[in-house]
């Protein structure tokens, strides 16, 4: 799907579902990363996420679509357009419209390495002592006895 299509899906949607034509823009913007779309208050296009179109195909573009002219029409009309409004929800419950769209961010993969865990205990009175970052033994001692400090493996 390109921009061509995207724009004639909405402009088919505002009319079948709002009875209204979208007189606007509609486009793909590949940076956006977390949300499947938004409307822009200021020039009132709608921008759209081009990996729920990769991730999820038609039937996910065609309900963040209807998401996005919810708030695009109640924006124009003056009334309640952001989420929290009462005639914003009212009106994505008449269209069918999803409140949110699925999830389009894999789960965070650090690029930091990976602490090993260090384990000492100590040889008079076997307390553990956990760390991330590996210590001198010779330099510390137990915080309960004074005793030495040993590595475990």
């Amino acid at each position: 799907m390109d921009n061509e299509e995207l724009q004639q899906l909405v402009l088919r949607l505002s009319l079948e579902s709002f009875q209204k034509p979208f007189q606007h823009q509609a486009y793909f913007n590949g940076r956006l990363r977390s949300t499947g779309g938004r409307y822009l208050l200021q020039s009132h296009n709608i921008e759209i996420n081009p990996k729920a179109y990769e991730l999820y195909g038609f039937r996910e573009i065609e309900g963040i679509v209807l998401h996005e002219l919810c708030h695009y029409h109640l924006h124009i009309e003056g009334k309640g357009y952001q989420h929290r409004d009462k005639d914003f929800r009212e009106l994505l419950r008449k269209v069918n419209a999803p409140r949110f769209c699925s999830i389009l961010q894999s789960p965070k993969v650090t690029t930091k390495r990976r602490h090993r865990r260090y384990t000492y205990t100590c040889v008079n009175c076997l307390q553990l002592y956990k760390r991330k970052i590996k210590m001198n033994v010779e330099k510390y001692c137990c915080s309960k006895c004074l005793g030495k400090l040993k590595l475990l493996e």
